[in-house]
């Protein structure tokens, strides 16, 4: 805990100025500096008995202001990411989940799902609408911020690695955190897509 808090301190200050001189060249050093960053905070958590992925959450947060300026950077970023690493963490906490022991409580698994959509939507609509959006761009974007695939996951291996959870449990919760993500998504691209504002980014393509 003191490595990590040493570095989301120290990182905000090395970050821009490594970036300002070596970023630019050919050998891509802010993606491997990133990416060195990651896998030494990942190798601290799992030391610490943690969740490996959890410090990438603390560090986009730590380096937003820094690494979200070059958009070209994050592109190559998440092509990385959503390419290579991101699919056998989601292999893994797939190859835990037991379908006999979905089959056999499949009431827990709704129970779960219906609760973690309901609270979402309690704690996101309220404030679409604060902030003045429509009806149904509101019920969109709730829609849109009902998942919660990583943390949900991060979470749930978390409690199987540690036996907080059993297989069963740890099944039931990984089922209702993909479903959260698929069926919302769903229904929110069929009743509620702000189609107006799709043709008006259209017309401006086109202009």
């Amino acid at each position: 805990a003191g490595a990590g808090a040493i570095a989301f301190f120290v990182l905000p200050w090395i970050v821009p100025r490594f970036f300002k001189r070596y970023g630019g060249r050919p050998s891509e050093l802010e993606a491997k500096f990133l990416m060195f960053t990651l896998f030494g905070m990942g190798a601290l958590a799992t030391w610490a008995d943690s969740e490996a992925v959890l410090p990438a959450y603390l560090l986009g947060m730590v380096l937003a202001g820094t690494v979200g300026k070059d958009h070209a950077l994050i592109r190559r970023l998440r092509t990385l990411t959503f390419g290579l690493l991101t699919p056998f963490y989601f292999i893994r906490a797939g190859s835990l989940v037991s379908l006999p022991a979905l089959v056999a409580a499949p009431a827990a698994f709704f129970v779960l799902l219906i609760g973690k959509m309901v609270t979402k939507v309690l704690g996101v609509y309220p404030v679409t609408r604060a902030y003045g959006s429509p009806k149904q761009e509101g019920v969109y974007t709730t829609l849109l911020m009902s998942t919660g695939l990583t943390f949900g996951t991060i979470s749930a291996l978390f409690g199987l690695g540690h036996r907080i959870v059993d297989q069963a449990q740890y099944s039931a919760l990984v089922a209702a955190v993909v479903a959260s993500a698929v069926v919302p998504t769903l229904i929110a691209n069929a009743f509620f897509l702000p189609r107006h504002l799709l043709r008006g980014a259209e017309k401006g393509t086109s202009a």
